[in-house]
């Protein structure tokens, strides 16, 4: 297993080809270009060593002894890993890549690789699983804070988020204006949120 030299770039290209030279020859070049790289010779060694906390995107071979790229794939939905993954395949696997895209990958390239290609699409594939992560983040920090409050506070909220103004929401809840204004400022101190539309995107945000 090769590891290149970290960068400052968010993400690791995890490099699955039981072909020694590709691996060296992607490795370094990926390297130069400031991207960390681990190599793997095989798609079980990658799958017994990941961790999910780990971000980056998959750049697997697709014709492997073993498993191969189109196993690793149904693999990684099994457990829930949404890793990008970028198929490398000869030229007659075309079809077969095709099918990988069908069944999510996020793309593929033909041997022999184009460097610019490949380093074009790699960027993308770690941009697209860093805006993931970065989602997903804020919807379990929106999560953690709408669950400080009451029940009769999330129900403001909802109608708040549909555009009914306090007037209505009180005539919903069998409630006073004065009432949905209290609770309309509790919410927002619960929320941190220091504007309306800025609680309308929480809230839509957390679904």
């Amino acid at each position: 297993m090769n590891i290149a030299t970290e960068s400052a770039d968010d993400g690791t290209v995890f490099l699955i080809d039981d072909d020694p030279s590709v691996r060296d020859s992607i490795t370094l070049l990926l390297s130069l270009k400031g991207l960390r790289t681990q190599a793997f010779a095989n798609a079980e060694s990658f799958i017994d060593t990941y961790r999910p906390e780990r971000s980056g995107c998959v750049l697997t071979d697709l014709r492997m002894p073993g498993m191969t790229g189109l196993d690793l794939q149904a693999v990684l939905r099994e457990r829930h890993i949404d890793l990008p993954v970028v198929v490398l395949t000869a030229h007659g696997d075309v079809p077969t890549a095709r099918a990988a895209l069908k069944n999510g990958a996020f793309d593929f390239i033909e041997k022999p690789v184009d460097d610019v290609m490949l380093l074009e699409v790699l960027r993308n594939a770690l941009r697209v699983e860093h805006a993931r992560r970065a989602a997903a983040t804020a919807r379990s920090d929106n999560d953690r804070r709408i669950e400080r409050l009451t029940e009769r506070e999330r129900e403001i909220l909802a109608l708040i988020a549909a555009g009914h103004p306090n007037r209505d929401v009180a005539a919903q809840l069998g409630i006073s204006a004065r009432t949905v204004e209290v609770h309309r400022a509790r919410i927002m101190e619960k929320l941190e949120c220091g504007s309306l539309a800025e609680l309308i995107r929480m809230h839509r945000a957390a679904g």
